[in-house]
Parts: structure tokens; sequence; C-alpha cells
């Protein structure tokens, strides 16, 4: 089975060589490139990726056109800052492919100073508590490595397509009674400076968007938020 990878780019020239090499057999690289500058078209056509243009400025509208464009039954994305190793993919994809989740997130497990600043942990943070009460979905992460379905993402019918985008994705999934799980997946500090998290200010862009999200789950939908939620399953090893 052969598992498209849709990484949502912004002038990541330093990080794709490493990312990119690092691929594990069986997944492939889509590299949508969200109106770069620098040389990460070229560097990642150069390594391999298939390469979508992407006009329309704005993290989800990248993830979106990476969606369009894969081809593959399952569907990854992460970052393409060199904060995730590609060869843990599978630790998410895995429980898609064994259909023991419908959605999986991988829950970012800090290496090393500077990964994930105290002003992001404490945004996601608090995300992640509200999603908990509106929808009863038990995540402690919003993490950027996630897999699933492509066509049963495509019916969710996801509309933001700013920094909200991963969070719509988990609220419509948990309206849809998706089975939604986490596991934890190494997570290092990126190549260059971040667009989002590095930030105080990209930190209140994203918080800002995914209360948005959260404005617009529907009222039966809190009023019947399971209890629980689905537990992580045990991590698959790595390949590399």
């Amino acid at each position: 089975m052969e598992i498209d990878v849709v990484l949502p780019c912004l002038n990541e020239a330093d990080a794709l060589p490493w990312v990119l090499s690092r691929m594990p057999n069986g997944f492939r690289p889509i590299v949508a490139d969200n109106g770069s500058t620098d040389e990460s078209a070229a560097i990642a056509a150069a390594y391999g990726a298939r390469v979508v243009p992407v006009p329309q400025r704005g993290f989800g509208a990248a993830c979106h056109a990476g969606l369009l464009a894969a081809t593959s039954d399952i569907v990854c994305v992460m970052d393409a800052d060199a904060s995730f190793d590609p060869g843990d993919l599978p630790r998410v994809a895995d429980p898609v492919v064994t259909n023991t989740a419908d959605l999986m997130l991988g829950r970012r497990s800090t290496q090393g100073q500077g990964a994930w600043p105290l002003h992001a942990r404490i945004g996601n943070r608090v995300l992640a508590a509200e999603l908990r009460r509106r929808v009863g979905v038990l995540v402690r992460d919003l993490g950027p490595m996630r897999a699933a379905r492509r066509e049963a993402l495509l019916v969710l019918g996801l509309q933001d397509r700013r920094f909200g985008y991963p969070l719509e994705r988990v609220v419509r999934a948990a309206e849809a009674g998706w089975r939604i799980a986490e596991t934890a997946v190494p997570y290092y500090p990126r190549e260059g400076k971040s667009k989002v998290t590095g930030t105080v200010g990209g930190t209140v862009r994203t918080v800002r968007d995914m209360r948005r999200v959260l404005a617009s789950i529907a009222p039966q939908a809190q009023a019947t938020a399971p209890a629980t939620a689905a537990t992580a399953p045990v991590p698959a090893q790595a390949s590399s």
C-alpha cells in the first residue's frame, strides 16, 4: 500500500532535504507550496516529491490542495519544517491502515529546548480542553502529524483555509462519529523560524482562527458529546 503525505510548505528550503530524504518506503510526499519565495519547490522536485502550487495563501489552503491532489486511500499530513521525522509516519498511519482508528493524531513529545515554546503549549492546551468539553474527544494535542482516509476527509466538507483547518478536521470528524485517537510522536526544534508557534502573534492568530471553528460546533453535537473517546493504540515501530 502507498500512502500520500501532504507537506504544507512556505519557504522550507533548509528543511526539505532532510525531510524528503527520510520519507519511509511506501510514503509519497506531496509538497503543497503556498507561495514560497525561496528554492522550496525546486528542492522538493529534485528529491522526487510531487509539487502542488497553492496560490491561495493560508495553512488550510495548502493542506486542502494537497488533499485534493492525493490519490491514495489513506493520506497523512505533517509539517515540512523538520520538526517531525518522517520515519515516524507509520506510528500515525498504521492504526488507520488496520482500521482501528478513523482519524489518528500525533501527540507531540518534545525533544530538546525550543521545540515547542511555552506560549504555544498553553494555547494548544486551552484549545484541546475546549475540544474535550464541547465534543467529548479526549485529545491532549492538536498535533500537525495526522492520518485518515482521503474520501472520508473530503466528505467532511472542511471550509477553513487558515490556521483553523486542523481543528476543523477533528471537530467535523467528531460530529460524524469517527473513532479519533492519538499516539506520541517525537517533536524536534524546527529548521528556521516558525510562522505560527515561533511568535506570540502567530500563536494569537492561530488561537483566533481555531476559536472561530469551535464557535461553529452544532449545539446538538455539544449536547450529545460522548464521555470518552478512542484511546491511543500502542505505537507501531517507526520505519527508516
